[in-house]
């Protein structure tokens, strides 16, 4: 029988590719896929949400959906939160605030009736009126202006916050002990959620010695009833 002839070049230049494709594959391992994207907010319902410490009773009549939105009418309602807790998650959702007015978006929290308030676990991305809320003057360097990682860190990119009134885009990314935030596109903050670093923020804020302050690596997204008229809307979520 004959065989077809095969050239020494021929047989280096096969054992070479085969060689980098080994190397390109160990070295350089397919990333983990993102989770598809989850609406938390169908634009009509409060399906999916409740009161913190409240699950399964009727969500408070002054959270309502508005023209697509949800709105918190007037304060004393609660603190609104999802059914549902996430770990490493990317979060998008637009807001509003009414002139002079302060909510957050709080993750992270950790439902159990030993705390009171869903801020007693959860870090807080700020929503705020700058202009008009004094919050906007507290605190240190801006670290509680909107878009500002509350109390903890000054902003990034400060004034990136558009009016009360209009409309503003805030993207959270929380993963693997690392956050970051985006408002209107610009990053308003970047940091760990656990460590030495960490734990030097809280120390040097108000939350020193808060017993459960940002020790949970999941649980619910919460949005925050501070008395204020606020409004949310487009929430989406995926998990990383």
């Amino acid at each position: 029988m004959n065989y077809p002839r095969v050239s020494v070049v021929g047989l280096l230049a096969l054992a070479l590719t085969l060689n980098v494709k080994t190397i390109a594959n160990t070295t350089n391992p397919e990333k983990p896929k993102k989770g598809k994207w989850e609406t938390l907010f169908d634009g009509k319902s409060l399906t999916g949400w409740h009161i913190y410490l409240k699950a399964g009773q009727p969500v408070s009549d002054k959270w309502t959906v508005d023209d697509g939105a949800i709105h918190l009418v007037s304060g004393g309602a609660g603190d609104l939160v999802t059914d549902k807790e996430y770990g490493n998650f990317e979060l998008e959702v637009e807001w509003k605030i009414a002139e002079g007015g302060n909510s957050g978006i709080i993750y992270h929290v950790h439902e159990d009736p030993k705390y009171k308030a869903t801020y007693q676990t959860g870090p807080e991305m700020q929503v705020l009126d700058n202009e008009r809320h004094p919050d906007a003057k507290q605190g240190r360097d801006g670290n509680r202006t909107a878009g500002a990682l509350y109390d903890l860190q000054k902003p990034i990119t400060p004034g990136a916050a558009k009016p009360a009134g209009e409309w503003n885009k805030a993207k959270l990314v929380v993963n693997n002990g690392k956050a970051e935030q985006y408002l209107n596109g610009k990053k308003t903050a970047e940091y760990p959620t656990s460590g030495p670093e960490w734990d030097k923020m809280v120390a040097e804020s108000k939350f020193k010695g808060w017993d459960g302050f940002g020790k949970y690596a999941t649980g619910h997204i919460a949005l925050q009833d501070h008395g204020n008229k606020v409004w949310y809307r487009n929430i989406r979520i995926r998990e990383l």
